[in-house]
């Protein structure tokens, strides 16, 4: 089966936004841009050891839950929502490679807790790409 950008944004990344109670056109195309041209640098940069689509640490993984979410009890209510529920008990990292919604919703609450998108890198992500 080969997944298309499209097919990526529009079942995988706006559903996963619209879920979270995160959607904008903006934080889809950043998300959407990160998933098929990873960065040379910043969150989602290609690194060996990162894992699915965003290119996530388990150490990034880990911190996120440790020291943003574990303070966000709703918050971390709603993405553990996403979990399958054995799986993640006995290997939270293989959420990231095996569950796009999950994979997609950690990569927000990064760049969220990371201060966001500005508009700035909003408008030259969509110059990049026209």
């Amino acid at each position: 089966m080969y997944v298309t950008a499209e097919y990526l944004r529009d079942h995988v990344i706006r559903p996963t936004l619209e879920y979270m109670r995160a959607w904008t056109p903006d934080r889809e195309t950043f998300l959407l841009n990160a998933a098929i041209s990873a960065p040379d640098v910043g969150l989602f940069a290609a690194r060996a050891e990162g894992l699915g689509l965003f290119n996530i640490t388990a150490a990034q993984h880990r911190d996120l839950w440790d020291r943003y979410l574990a303070f966000n009890p709703d918050l971390a209510s709603r993405v553990r929502g996403l979990a399958s529920q054995r799986a993640f008990l006995s290997d939270p990292d293989s959420e990231l490679q095996t569950n796009l919604s999950y994979c997609t919703a950690i990569a927000w609450l990064m760049q969220q807790r990371a201060g966001g998108i500005t508009e700035r890198e909003s408008e030259a992500s969509a110059l990049a790409h026209a």
